[in-house]
């Protein structure tokens, strides 16, 4: 008995925990800002399971039908929680106060479940046992739980699955216990048939999670979606309308095929043409090998390195048919290496140098991509850059998010870098921004690869003049420690959206 105890109280811990992770990456998919949506679920979900702790000394007969009872509770209102948060953004705006009704009442309930197992158990052991016992693999719990949520769980089953997946496991719990503890349970026919109900309907919902989350994303996306997973690292979603095709990840539009060369051309072509001899390129983030090729169009490159943090996403786009026909080949042309890492970590342990630096990652709404932002990165990508190379920056809007903007251009002549900011429209995005940096004086190509559908050699000055509207504010640079740009972009897209 002792050893299905303690199993169960395991079990119990990593259930509770990978509810608050689903609800913690959850809000942070949907509503960006990571740090902010982590820390506030965190510190709600602790502060109701101190309720339900303190709710637990009203319970004084039938603990054992009542650990079953909140077990059922938990195992249904956990398990739902992701298919409801996600129906919730889809088709209304109550989506904050719903996720917070929930992490409330699921933490309450966890909550109650120590209190009740650890008043059930001091019949069968000592007290000193039970404390040191539960606590112990309470921990126990939670640790694997923090390890497979990332590792396994989000990538093969994704969040929606996960959770019904384990509202599986607190049914099943309700349904062991009712063996475990039949002794003193009482009448168990009623528990026993709530619980076999429970595990059939969750069981129900994980068959049909991937079409209830389909619909619920047409209803988000507009479009029809044609693709979407959860990997360790986001949330990929592909659209198509007629000829359309779009990206979105975690919610953000990356690309639409129908304009995406505008974007792509802009940010490789006046830095890359301005340096006839280059040979090796980098290119940080663009996993989805829309900037490699565009790289591949000038015949001196020969050796393009793509570091990009998530595998799933360059595999998609590796071996999608519409999608590597989109990326001419390009991550599998031979002379392309991905490297699947962080950005920075990756250049804090390399010392390949490069002539020319491609920075396209995901604009800084949270600080895990701000870091990709900051002076000391900008500082240790330039050690990788040759004496007369040029790196290049998406910047986000210099017309919705010019604070933003301008505070990457002056993140990066903080680092010690010459910069030349410049834009463009793109009709999906609106005007967009770039900064080229580098040590010397930049001269606009007079020539540029064939094939381009937007550029030219006259456009390209074109680029680096600003209107009033877009000129630069008085604005900090980024750094590690403050990371003030986050908070630059996530006000100004905020106000832009009312």
């Amino acid at each position: 008995m002792q050893i299905a105890v303690f199993l169960t109280v395991l079990l119990v811990a990593a259930c509770g925990l990978v509810y608050e992770l689903v609800a913690g990456a959850l809000a942070s998919y949907l509503l960006g800002d990571s740090v902010m949506q982590f820390s506030t679920v965190i510190g709600t979900y602790l502060f109701a399971m101190g309720i339900g702790s303190w709710l637990s000394r009203y319970v004084k007969r039938a603990l054992v039908a009542r650990f079953v009872a909140v077990e059922l509770m938990v195992a249904v209102v956990g398990g739902l929680s992701a298919i409801i948060l996600f129906l919730a953004f889809a088709y209304t705006d109550a989506f904050q106060l719903l996720l917070y009704v929930q992490v409330i009442l699921i933490g309450t309930l966890v909550g109650l479940e120590i209190p009740l197992l650890m008043r059930i158990l001091r019949d069968h052991f000592s007290f000193s046992e039970v404390v040191s016992n539960v606590l112990t693999f309470d921990y126990l719990g939670a640790l694997g739980a923090s390890l497979l949520f990332p590792i396994l769980l989000v990538p093969h089953l994704g969040l929606v699955r996960t959770a019904l997946f384990f509202g599986l496991v607190n049914a099943g719990v309700a349904l062991w216990s009712t063996w475990l503890f039949r002794d003193t349970i009482g009448p168990v026919r009623g528990l026993r048939a709530a619980s076999a109900f429970t595990m059939l309907a969750l069981a129900v919902g994980i068959a049909v999670a991937d079409r209830v989350t389909r619909v619920a994303e047409e209803n988000v996306y507009a479009d029809e979606v044609i693709f979407a997973r959860d990997t360790r690292y986001q949330r990929i979603v592909l659209t198509a309308w007629k000829n359309d095709l779009r990206l979105w990840l975690n919610g953000h539009l990356q690309f639409s095929s129908r304009d995406e060369y505008r974007y792509h051309e802009a940010l490789v072509h006046p830095g890359l043409s301005a340096l006839p001899g280059a040979r090796r390129v980098l290119v940080l983030g663009g996993g989805d090998g829309l900037a490699v090729r565009e790289i591949l169009k000038h015949p001196g490159v020969r050796e393009v390195v793509l570091v990009d943090l998530d595998p799933q996403m360059t595999e998609l786009f590796s071996t999608h048919r519409i999608l590597t026909g989109l990326n001419h080949h390009s991550l599998t042309d031979r002379r392309v290496k991905v490297v699947n890492a962080d950005a920075f970590v990756w250049l804090d342990g390399s010392d390949q140098m490069f002539d020319f630096v491609v920075v396209d990652f995901p604009d800084p709404n949270n600080y895990a991509v701000g870091k990709l932002y900051t002076t000391a990165f900008y500082r240790l990508l330039w050690r990788h850059v040759s004496r007369d190379g040029w790196i290049v920056v998406q910047s986000t809007s210099p017309l919705f998010a010019r604070t933003a903007y301008w505070s990457i251009v002056k993140t990066l002549g903080e680092a010690g870098l010459k910069t030349y900011p410049y834009h463009l429209y793109v009709p999906s995005f609106g005007e967009w921004g770039f900064v080229l940096a580098g040590t010397g004086a930049y001269t606009p190509p007079s020539e540029l690869p064939a094939g381009l559908r937007y550029l030219t050699p006259s456009t390209i000055p074109i680029l680096f003049q600003f209107p009033a509207d877009m000129r630069p504010p008085q604005v900090e640079a980024n750094h590690l420690n403050s990371q003030v740009l986050v908070r630059y972009y996530g006000n100004e897209w905020e106000q832009y959206n009312r």
